[in-house]
């Protein structure tokens, strides 16, 4: 009987102080409700369908009444590990986002959570770690972004991939009147460019078959199922691969073949080197002798074309000015007639005149930016720039998302899509943000990417390709939302974040300890009006140009835009990203106008990148540049 009364008083007595310690807990974190033992993860669950939206009015509600636009939660409420491995600080805080790239660069890797869960598939590469191995790829990789292996790359691969395989599927289309998929053949044809531009080697993905490539296949089931790794315990997803269950035997089947098709291309390369990024990188071995893994990174340019497509087929006057700017230029270049707009793709130096398109590019980023989150692990206890004090062992989440919709950040219009805000006063330059962090979409700072120019140079390609021939129209009934995935495809994309080394304290204060994971919205920060203004839901090009509107100009504060990245991690393939989409957009543009079909909802994709869940499934409509 006694020891029945001791346990009960030791069971009401452990009860009543968990409940005490909880309510201290919860008075503490200033983001969504947490729950007993399960912290925010019922509501989380619950919001997981429109995950960056939700995060986005989280930090949009911290942000009022003088907030910071970062809030605190945990997804383990038990003692320890709710300041630990279960705790969160999440922040669209351009400030913040400069401390956690740049300032403190050192203190915010990607941490054990992230290396272990994407080991299997990323291994050791330049995408997956830290420290000096990470600093010593990135300049063997920064070596295939010049200038000069920018033009290569336009004319060996996006444009002949424009104009051997890209023109015919869409004529086809055209000719037929049947709906095409747009994001997939998008997927397909920045797939098979990056391939050739890594390994030397064409995977033709893009075919008028457009039948499914194993190796691409494959690629994105391994991505997918590692995804699902971030979203359980690490016990969880160890035990389902030490028993081959689930996601973990799709997982093991899908690495099979891209081991085999890596071990291909790597020894095609030992035998036949090239100047292709895998020759450079068989040149640099470790200590140990051994090749450096380099696994391929998902590509994002498909995805900021698909955001891009829709947002052109809802804004037909922007759609006006584009094809008014691609018509001048070619007019320029190719003369008077319009048949030789559209015989051949943009050659990088017309990709690289057309300033207005970049803005509408970057504006799209900005609303839809292709990695929405990114997290990072907290080394040493912190704190960020506005007072929030990080805890070591922690994570931090900046969301570049959130950033872009946050009117504190971009202003009274920032749920605009206004490429305007990218122009000079005359619209004649590109003018970035003066604070380069609230704009990073490219990542920023050391691990700003490195593909930027290039994705820009692709995109404006494709965008000339296409709207040059063909008005694009949405499929009847066709739903475009979010998707699930590693980036926003068109279901609820995932995250990428920081370890936290040593605890720390932001620019805004927020703590963060050691040992945690920050999480920075990329997405939220592009939808906060405290650092892009009332507009920043406004699809608005022109907030990127300067007042003549005729220079690109970025934000001053180079932290409000991330998309590529920034600080040491910036993106080396940031201007080729932008060659890229500018080559694909002109290439479209030129020859047609889209329209979505009815009823296709287009909505985001639960990944790493903003993909779009059902793809994008348009119509296309010849273009007829006399009368443009």
């Amino acid at each position: 009987m006694e020891a029945e009364l001791i346990i009960m008083f030791m069971v009401a007595a452990t009860t009543s102080a968990y409940f005490l310690w909880f309510h201290q807990l919860s008075r503490r974190l200033t983001g969504p409700k947490v729950y007993p033992f399960f912290g925010s993860l019922p509501i989380l669950f619950l919001n997981r369908a429109r995950i960056h939206d939700w995060i986005a009015g989280n930090l949009r509600s911290c942000s009022i009444n003088g907030g910071s636009g970062t809030y605190q939660t945990t997804t383990i409420a038990i003692p320890y590990f709710a300041r630990k491995q279960g705790f969160y600080t999440v922040t669209c805080n351009p400030k913040n986002i400069e401390h956690i790239l740049r300032t403190r660069f050192d203190n915010y890797p990607k941490g054990p959570t992230w290396q272990t869960a994407f080991h299997d598939l990323l291994g050791q590469g330049i995408f997956n770690s830290d420290g000096e191995t990470w600093l010593i790829q990135r300049k063997t990789a920064a070596l295939e972004f010049t200038t000069r292996t920018l033009r290569q790359a336009m004319a060996r691969w996006v444009s002949r991939t424009i104009k051997t395989r890209l023109w015919l599927i869409l004529e086809k289309a055209s000719q037929e009147q049947f709906p095409v998929d747009l994001q997939d053949l998008l997927l397909r044809l920045t797939f098979d460019n990056i391939c050739g531009l890594t390994f030397g080697k064409d995977p033709e993905t893009l075919s008028t078959e457009l039948s499914e490539n194993p190796f691409a296949t494959a690629f994105d089931s391994a991505t997918e199922a590692t995804l699902q790794r971030l979203l359980y315990p690490g016990f969880l997803w160890r035990l389902k691969k030490l028993f081959g269950i689930g996601a973990e035997m799709r997982l093991r089947k899908s690495l099979q073949v891209v081991e085999n098709y890596m071990s291909e291309a790597l020894t095609a390369r030992k035998l036949n080197p090239s100047d292709d990024l895998l020759s450079r990188f068989i040149k640099k071995r470790d200590v140990d002798g051994n090749i450096f893994p380099n696994h391929l990174g998902a590509d994002t340019s498909s995805v900021a074309l698909s955001w891009f497509f829709w947002l052109i087929m809802n804004n037909p006057l922007i759609e006006t000015k584009i094809i008014n700017e691609l018509t001048s230029v070619l007019e320029e270049t190719r003369g008077s007639d319009p048949n030789t707009w559209i015989s051949d793709p943009l050659i990088f130096d017309e990709a690289d005149k057309l300033v207005y398109l970049k803005a509408a590019l970057a504006e799209t980023l900005r609303l839809y930016p292709s990695v929405p989150e990114d997290f990072k692990y907290v080394i040493n206890d912190d704190i960020l720039p506005d007072g929030t004090k990080v805890p070591a062992g922690s994570t931090v989440t900046y969301s570049i998302y959130s950033v872009g919709r946050m009117k504190s950040v971009w202003g009274e219009d920032c749920l605009e899509f206004k490429p305007e805000r990218w122009l000079s006063e005359t619209g004649a330059k590109f003018v970035p943000p003066k604070d380069g962090y609230k704009f990073v979409a490219f990542n920023a700072g050391p691990r700003t990417c490195l593909g930027k120019d290039l994705a820009y140079l692709q995109m404006k390609s494709v965008v000339s390709a296409v709207l040059l021939r063909y008005r694009l129209s949405l499929v009847p009934g066709h739903k475009v939302e979010q998707k699930m995935s590693l980036t926003l495809f068109m279901k609820n994309g995932l995250k990428d974040f920081k370890y936290v080394i040593n605890d720390d304290i932001l620019p805004d204060g927020t703590k963060v300890p050691a040992g945690s994971t920050v999480t920075y919205s990329i997405y939220s920060v592009g939808r906060m009006k405290s650092v892009w203004g009332e507009d920043c839901l406004e699809f608005k090009p022109e907030r990127w140009l300067s007042e003549t509107g005729d220079k690109f100009v970025p934000p001053k504060d180079g932290y409000k835009f991330v998309a590529f990245n920034a600080g040491p991690r910036t993106c080396l393939g940031k201007d080729l990203a932008y060659l890229q989409m500018k080559s694909v957009v002109s290439a479209v543009l030129l020859r047609y106008r889209l329209s979505l079909v009815p009823g296709h909802k287009v909505e985001q994709k639960m990944s790493l990148t903003l993909f779009m869940k059902n793809g994008l499934k348009v119509y296309l409509h010849p273009r007829d540049l006399t009368s443009a």
